[in-house]
């Protein structure tokens, strides 16, 4: 059962037609209270401040107000700066992912899902096979779609979800997507997938800025969880199917 929040007003039985299961990376298939984004966040500080001579402070205020504004850091540095992405990508995500550990209750929710299973992420490919890895879920994806991927061109921007639709064919109407920021469910919510937003664990200390925090009350959010493996195990259980053991 879902610990502390309710799934919403929709029922669970919602799921039975998708075959199609969309997930994003950070704060998503791990939970946010593993640092990982927290040393990417510190990383992007220090290039911003480099790149700009200005302070780690500053810098820091800065890439909060492109990420906000822009959907990436990365984005606004491009737009504001014309930076090369290529050297920002392999150092903001040169980071240490032992802070990932195996989820086995996650792990066999997702290879139960019917259908077929994508890592969608903001992020690069190398960094998601390394987070898949330590989580023990990688042979149950069809497929990582990336940053490079989309051109560099971030969720929460229409163009990127048009395009994963066309290259694989999912009907969105039989679709679920699964993040961890509301801003990002809009699109997929108005293309007709069901959404779902993964909440911090009210349990934990979590350090986010408080936009990122909105929107679980918007309307383009059908279910809202503080934990995926549990959310998923409730879903296969109101479609009649049973976790692998």
């Amino acid at each position: 059962m879902l610990n502390q929040l309710p799934y919403g007003n929709k029922s669970l039985l919602e799921f039975t037609e998708v075959d199609s299961w969309i997930f994003d990376l950070d704060n998503t298939l791990y939970p946010r209270h593993v640092d990982l984004f927290k040393q990417m966040e510190v990383k992007m500080s220090a290039y911003v401040s480099r790149l700009l001579d200005i302070t780690e402070d500053e810098a820091t205020v800065l890439r909060k107000s492109y990420y906000k504004d822009h959907g990436t850091t990365l984005r606004g540095l491009m737009i504001e700066h014309d930076i090369k992405p290529d050297e920002f990508l392999e150092y903001v995500h040169d980071i240490d992912h032992s802070h990932v550990t195996a989820d086995v209750e996650l792990a066999q929710a997702i290879s139960a899902l019917p259908g077929k299973r994508y890592i969608y992420t903001n992020g690069t490919r190398e960094h998601a096979v390394k987070v898949a890895e330590r989580l023990g879920i990688t042979d149950y994806f069809e497929d990582i779609f990336d940053i490079v991927w989309a051109d560099l061109e971030p969720k929460p921007n229409r163009a990127p979800y048009e395009r994963l639709l066309k290259q694989t064919g999912l009907n969105p109407d039989r679709a679920a997507m699964f993040e961890d920021l509301a801003r990002n469910l809009a699109v997929p919510f108005d293309m007709g997938m069901k959404t779902v937003l993964i909440v911090p664990s009210k349990t934990r200390e979590v350090f986010h800025d408080s936009w990122e925090a909105q929107g679980q009350e918007s309307p383009h959010v059908d279910y809202v969880t503080d934990s995926l493996g549990s959310f998923l195990n409730d879903v296969l259980d109101a479609i009649g199917r049973k976790p692998q053991t």
